[in-house]
């Protein structure tokens, strides 16, 4: 049975390649696979130390980790009006594909519970073209109203 468990610094190599396997994979790379698995390492391995506002939960299945999920909260400026102060970048949920088949919606299910205890308002993401469906069954909306500038 797969395990969903917090991720560790421990993990943080075998992420920056589940990282890469994913991100290859929709996008050419423009870097070779050693270099972005060294970066990305050391920039998880950070952020997993504690203290950071990335958490971050693993798929286990045996001794591999088979997927991952990454939530971020964002405390916005207290507002006097009715409208959200906590909210969650959700980002990175990946399961290898020989493991799919539930995983990945346990993975959402964990970070969303996290997120429901801990007072987050909103959860926003930028979803793959695949993932749609998975966030539709769990009362996501697709409306649009995420607006970006890039510089």
């Amino acid at each position: 049975m797969t395990e969903i468990r917090r991720a560790t610094s421990a993990d943080a190599v075998i992420l920056a390649e589940l990282r890469w396997e994913f991100r290859s994979a929709q996008d050419p790379p423009v870097e070779s696979r050693e270099a972005f698995v060294q970066r990305c390492e050391a920039w998880l391995n950070r952020e997993l130390q504690g203290g950071s506002a990335w958490k971050a939960w693993v798929a286990v299945d045996g001794p591999l980790i088979v997927g991952q999920v990454w939530v971020q909260a964002v405390q916005k400026i207290p507002n006097p009006a009715a409208e959200c102060e906590q909210l969650a970048y959700l980002s990175n949920l990946y399961v290898r594909p020989a493991a799919r088949g539930g995983i990945g919606t346990r993975l959402l299910e964990v970070a969303l519970d996290w997120c429901r205890a801990g007072g987050i308002d909103r959860v926003v993401l930028w979803p793959s073209r695949r993932s749609v469906t998975l966030y539709l069954r769990h009362g996501f909306s697709q409306d649009g109203a995420v607006m970006e500038l890039k510089i």
